[in-house]
């Protein structure tokens, strides 16, 4: 992870960033109170056509179905110009109650899909336990391939293009930790007269 104000390299454990000395503490003092934000989809913006947060929600059951250790949400909001739209990010990542309690440093494996329609900012942030597997690189890839979608205000099929990505990241990535391990990753066969 970098800090998201001035993008120096952190690790999980850092309290603060050792080179801006943000803290998430600090990030709420400068940024006020956490909107209320729900789980799932949350189109604070209005620009969602009538029914597609349900098809979003669907998109991304199915990828927590395939994947039941992680969590996706997906928000979009019109953020304040005043402060980094990466710190607003984070913020609302570690505030916005994504995550339960139980769910910090290694154990975070949600991810955020924060959108800004107004500004054109979008941005992919997942937790420390999901960032061995999904770079930066990869994530800020998925974000371009969706950007043409969104400059014509087609926020759905955007997202619904983010969501296909990462379903092909974490398999890829899942492929390459059994590899690792000389696991097998495809579903063992069934046992005959047994159901």
């Amino acid at each position: 992870m970098r800090c998201p104000y001035c993008r120096t390299r952190l690790t999980e454990h850092v309290l603060e960033c050792p080179a801006c000395r943000l803290t998430l503490d600090r990030a709420t003092a400068l940024l006020g109170p956490v909107p209320r934000l729900g789980q799932g989809v949350a189109d604070l913006a209005g620009v969602l056509p009538k029914g597609d947060a349900a098809k979003i929600s669907k998109a991304a059951g199915r990828l927590m179905w395939t994947f039941p250790q992680i969590s996706l949400h997906v928000l979009l909001h019109v953020f304040p110009e005043e402060h980094p739209f990466d710190l607003h990010v984070f913020w609302l990542f570690n505030s916005g109650g994504f995550s339960t309690e139980a769910q910090k440093a290694g154990e975070n494996r949600s991810i955020l899909l924060a959108l800004d329609p107004a500004l054109g900012r979008s941005a992919l942030t997942v937790g420390y336990g999901l960032e061995p597997f999904l770079g930066d690189e990869a994530l800020d890839h998925l974000l371009e391939l969706a950007e043409p979608a969104w400059r014509n205000g087609e926020w759905t099929r955007g997202i619904l293009e983010v969501i296909a990505g990462l379903d092909r990241l974490l398999e890829s990535a899942a492929l390459e930790v059994a590899a690792g391990f000389g696991l097998s990753a495809l579903a063992a066969n069934k046992r005959g007269g047994e159901f």
